[in-house]
């Protein structure tokens, strides 16, 4: 079980890799990017941010490779933007759960549609 301490850096790395993202990748060119989540190791030395993006298809294919790209850049940034013993090592993973979801409602709302109604 992880302590409090574990629960405000895993915030902290949240909330500064959400502003580097923000700041380092312009929106026309990626989409925008969110970070769901952020999971960190016991030993806070390796953590996987967990990434969704918004756009046209060619804006989150090239936002998914410009991240990837820029991994080590980002993870340095980081280390600068919070006062750690160690910078985690970052592992991005590509989080489609919103999709999903809004695919999930969609459903819904046609099945929805094709019901006869509901007598009163």
């Amino acid at each position: 079980m992880q302590g409090r301490r574990h629960d405000r850096v895993r915030e902290l790395l949240k909330r500064e890799l959400s502003r580097l993202l923000q700041r380092e990748f312009l929106p026309a060119q990626t989409g925008l990017i969110a970070v769901h989540d952020v999971a960190v190791s016991g030993d806070l030395k390796s953590a996987v941010a967990y990434l969704s993006f918004v756009g046209t298809p060619e804006q989150r294919r090239r936002g998914w490779a410009l991240v990837l790209e820029h991994r080590v850049r980002l993870q340095g940034l980081l280390g600068h933007a919070v006062r750690l013993k160690y910078t985690p090592r970052l592992r991005f993973v590509l989080d489609d759960s919103v999709e999903r979801g809004d695919r999930v409602l969609r459903l819904i709302e046609e099945i929805e549609k094709t019901l006869p109604p509901e007598p009163t």
